[in-house]
């Protein structure tokens, strides 16, 4: 009885340890530790997080949400009235939203409701992993359609790609690590044909030039996910939402979760930050005007190339190799994505757009490297 436990309990854990995990890489405090500087001192610009909503701004809505918290109940009219404001603030009716504890949670649910084991799914390459990785931990296949050179959707293929057995499609718009937003009469053609499902993940959407919010009602098969932790610059709270058909947001909201998922204080902290939607709004339009500077700045480095961006971060290449790069600018106390070979580019890196200060450090690193 052990042996057969025991062999069961391996073969459980073998088909784990084939998945690929999110690799955190370097956090700051290890870095500093390695190359002895202080935490201080390191550029993080490795995870798309927003440097630019000022952080004693958060800290005084953080105290008045501590304030107005009982933390000995549980979450009582938190989830509903965000619910109401996000409906406000895409200026859609609140039942079509569901809310989760980051949208990571939400692509898991959606997946967990739509796919059965040998089921399929397709996403794009290069794109965020976790549609791949969810897919597959829950016994699916996940087909990927590279991008074209130009990092455009090729429709035609991710159409070929569709079975009987297909039932999601999944689409990063704008695009993670490729920063660029695909053409909205791409994806309504996308959406029109798919037979299952189309999940279009927003997470960039503030800084882009559109969302496809508007064009949810006229398509069932449609939901958009939405998170605060770029544009919000809530990333430690874990907070996102979907907007999906009112039956739908029900049951993704109402029937799959668990007893409270989020915690009354990140709901509060999200509904403050919808009530001073002028800070959003100012880190927002700054972000966008440093993401043109760094850009250009970075094009000026010899040996380096750097693409167009709707995002919060920037894509870009080098002559040199990624790793060694890499390694030099860890060693400067510099923190960014080392993506090596997307598509037909080598040595290509992703960096969140940071303050004047953080993105100066970067292209004065790499001037030094190159």
């Amino acid at each position: 009885m052990r042996a057969q436990r025991d062999k069961w309990l391996e073969t459980s854990l073998e088909r784990m340890r084939r998945l690929d995990g999110y690799a955190i890489e370097e956090t700051v405090e290890r870095l500093a530790q390695r190359f002895g500087i202080s935490p201080l001192e390191v550029v993080k610009l490795n995870s798309n997080e927003n440097f630019f909503i000022p952080k004693n701004r958060l800290h005084q809505l953080m105290r008045e949400v501590v304030d107005e918290c009982d933390p000995r109940i549980y979450p009582q009219e938190e989830e509903y009235n965000l619910e109401k404001k996000i409906g406000d603030y895409l200026n859609i009716s609140s039942n079509r939203i569901a809310i989760g504890n980051g949208s990571d949670q939400l692509i898991e649910l959606i997946a967990r409701l739509l796919l059965n084991k040998g089921d399929r799914a397709v996403s794009i390459t290069p794109t965020f992993p976790m549609y791949k990785r969810t897919v597959t931990l829950l016994g699916a296949k996940c087909l990927e359609a590279p991008l074209q050179k130009d990092f455009g959707l090729n429709v035609e293929l991710i159409l070929t790609m569709i079975t009987p057995r297909t039932r999601l499609l999944f689409l990063c718009s704008p695009n993670n690590p490729t920063a660029n937003q695909f053409g909205t009469n791409e994806i309504q053609l996308l959406v029109k044909e798919f037979p299952g499902v189309v999940i279009v993940d927003e997470a960039y959407a503030e800084f882009a030039e559109y969302s496809l919010v508007p064009l949810q009602d006229k398509f069932d098969n449609l939901i958009i996910l939405r998170t605060f932790s770029k544009a919000f610059g809530l990333a430690g709270f874990r907070l996102g939402y979907c907007v999906a058909n009112a039956d739908l947001a029900t049951i993704l909201s109402k029937k799959l979760q668990l007893p409270y998922p989020v915690s009354s204080v990140t709901l509060r902290m999200g509904l403050k930050l919808l009530e001073n939607a002028d800070v959003v709004e100012k880190a927002v339009t700054r972000l966008k005007v440093e993401r043109k500077k760094l850009i250009r700045r970075l094009n000026q480095v010899n040996g380096v190339r750097a693409f167009d961006s709707h995002t919060n971060f920037v894509l870009f290449q080098t002559d040199e190799q990624s790793d060694a790069v890499y390694q030099g600018l860890l060693s400067r106390g510099i923190l960014v994505r080392n993506l090596g070979k997307i598509l037909h580019l080598n040595n290509c890196f992703r960096a969140t757009v940071g303050t004047p200060r953080m993105n100066a450090k970067l292209v004065d690193g790499l001037k030094e490297i190159s």
